[in-house]
Formats: structure tokens, C-alpha cells, sequence
């Protein structure tokens, strides 16, 4: 497949690019600075400098392609809108290219369907009162996701870990997976290079984790 990416220069995004070529597709990574991008040359990696939040800049590297994948998330803990205002103009963009699949990184850390008690009533108000910003931009996004009427899944990942890629993943469309924590970036973004091609999956958002 054809796929574009963003956020390709953070730890799961770079993790989708160097995957998503081992797997045989065609990447387009869009980035603000190429340097950042800890991948090799490639033949089928092509490497766009544009600004994300400028729709008009993004089309070109859209175009032609059959999924967007986006890995955006916020840097710190301050006040952002990285998130919801990036895939604004991702999806714009993409109404402008004709390309309707999207994929997009969440988070399951603001959701506790599915969670158990001890989670629910303790683990989850003391994250949610330390990451709110960053978890205020990304249910705002996730809203807009929704609304737009696109082929999209929301992947909802726990605590992101550097750990290795093992391909032990488990998931859930029904609220978050229970009992399970952290997942790798590396196998979160083999969850998220899997989940392009799942038709079931089209207009579902879903929880993942290790397995």
C-alpha cells in the first residue's frame, strides 16, 4: 500500500515508517525537519518537509495514496492543541486528495470503559488530572475524527513503552483492555500498520495493549 505518515519523526511514528517498509509498502513521511527522522534511505520512503497544519501544504503528499496514518501527540504536559488541530488539517487535506482512510493515534488513558474499579475510581482521576491537557486536545480530536464522516479507526494505546517488538498485542473494541497497561511503540505502530487494511475496523475506535 501507499501510505502517508504523520508524526513520523516521534517514537511511534518512526516505528510505522521502519515497519511499514519491512512490510513492503510505500511510505510518505511528512515532517517538519528531515534531519529528525531516524530512518535510512529507502527506495519506497519518500520524505516530505512541509507544516503540518497548513492543509494547502500536505495535499501534494497525500494524493495518490490509499491510507493517512497519523501519529501526532503532544510534547510536555502544558496546554496544546497539536493533536485536534493537526488532524484538522490532515482531514482537510484529504478531502482535497480524495483519500478516505485514516488511521489515528489516541490514547486509552482518558477512557475507563472496560477499566475494573480499583482503575475507574483511583489509577485513572490521578492520570487524568496530570496529563488533562494533553488528554483535553486528544479527546478533541478524537471528536473531530468522528464527525468527519472518513473511513477512520482511533487506536487507543496505554502507557507507550521503548520496549522491543514482540507482535504479543491484544485488543478491544468494546471499552479498554482490562488488566493490561504499557504496550511498545514498536508494537503499537504494528497494531497501527494492520489496522490500515481492516475493514471491521473502519469507523470503530479500539483499545490496544500487550498481550
Amino acid at each position: 500500500m501507499k501510505l502517508t505518515v504523520f508524526g513520523a519523526t516521534g517514537g511511534t511514528g518512526v516505528e510505522v515508517v521502519r515497519q511499514g517498509l519491512a512490510l513492503g509498502h510505500w511510505i510518505t513521511a511528512v515532517v517538519r525537519d528531515p534531519g529528525r527522522l531516524d530512518v535510512p534511505e529507502h527506495e519506497r520512503l519518500e520524505v516530505v518537509t512541509a507544516n503540518v497544519f497548513e492543509p494547502a501544504e500536505i495535499v501534494p503528499a497525500i494524493s495518490g495514496h490509499e491510507a493517512v496514518i497519523s501519529a501526532l501527540g503532544p510534547r510536555g504536559r502544558g496546554p496544546t492543541t497539536v493533536c485536534r488541530d493537526g488532524v484538522t488539517s490532515i482531514m482537510s487535506a484529504m478531502g482535497t486528495a480524495g483519500v478516505r482512510r485514516l488511521v489515528t493515534v489516541s490514547n486509552s488513558g482518558m477512557h475507563t470503559d472496560g477499566d475494573g474499579l480499583f482503575v475507574r475510581v483511583v489509577v485513572k482521576p490521578i492520570l487524568q488530572a496530570m496529563l488533562r491537557e494533553g488528554y483535553a486536545d486528544m479527546r478533541e480530536m478524537e471528536a473531530r475524527v468522528v464527525a468527519s464522516g472518513l473511513e477512520w479507526t482511533i487506536v487507543r494505546p496505554p502507557r507507550l513503552t521503548r520496549g522491543p517488538h514482540t507482535g504479543r498485542i491484544t485488543s478491544s473494541g468494546d471499552g479498554n483492555v482490562r488488566g493490561s497497561f504499557t504496550i511498545s511503540r514498536a508494537d503499537l505502530a504494528d497494531y497501527v500498520l494492520r489496522a490500515v487494511g481492516d475493514r471491521d475496523l473502519v469507523q470503530k475506535p479500539v483499545s490496544v495493549a500487550k498481550a
